[in-house]
């Protein structure tokens, strides 16, 4: 994905799960709560869906939220969501946002490599801060993703438990 004219980040890392794995570990919503730290999450894993989060202790008063729509969905290889809105009780950004995520999971030996391409950041001063915090983000969303994955070894077929990330 390109958005002409704005900034874009790139994230990739190697983990030590199948390319399955890491894909339903990015669409399920208990563990997009515990790798992403959501208070709550809903997803519609389809072509056209929707990938939701949001923090804080009362439903009814989120203190943040983030959605998109999924509009590529090609399992295990490909997400990309659009459509994102970030809602804050803060307020909103002071900058009009058109980005794209795309998370490509290549397989590897031993696992796969999980990519996530941010891309339509705009190069204005106003949004300085939020892309740094992004940048920040992704890497502690992988270092989730990689404590979930430990967290919640799957059993293989001799019954034995394989901690993974």
């Amino acid at each position: 994905m390109n958005n002409d004219g704005a900034r874009h980040h790139i994230h990739e890392e190697l983990f030590s799960v199948s390319p399955e794995r890491m894909f339903i570990t990015l669409l399920t919503p208990s563990a997009i709560k515990e790798w992403w730290g959501a208070s709550r999450a809903i997803v519609v894993p389809k072509k056209g869906g929707s990938w939701v989060a949001m923090w804080g202790e009362d439903e009814k008063d989120s203190d943040c939220i983030s959605t998109f729509r999924i509009s590529e969905f090609d399992p295990p290889n490909r997400l990309i969501f659009t459509d994102g809105r970030f809602l804050a009780k803060a307020g909103q950004a002071p900058f009009e946002m058109n980005m794209t995520t795309e998370f490509i999971i290549e397989p590897m030996a031993g696992g796969c490599m999980l990519r996530v391409v941010h891309d339509g950041f705009p190069t204005d001063k106003a949004a300085d801060e939020f892309y740094e915090a992004c940048v920040l983000g992704w890497m502690n969303s992988f270092e989730g993703i990689r404590k979930y994955l430990f967290d919640n070894p799957v059993e293989s077929d001799d019954g034995s438990e394989h901690r993974l990330g």
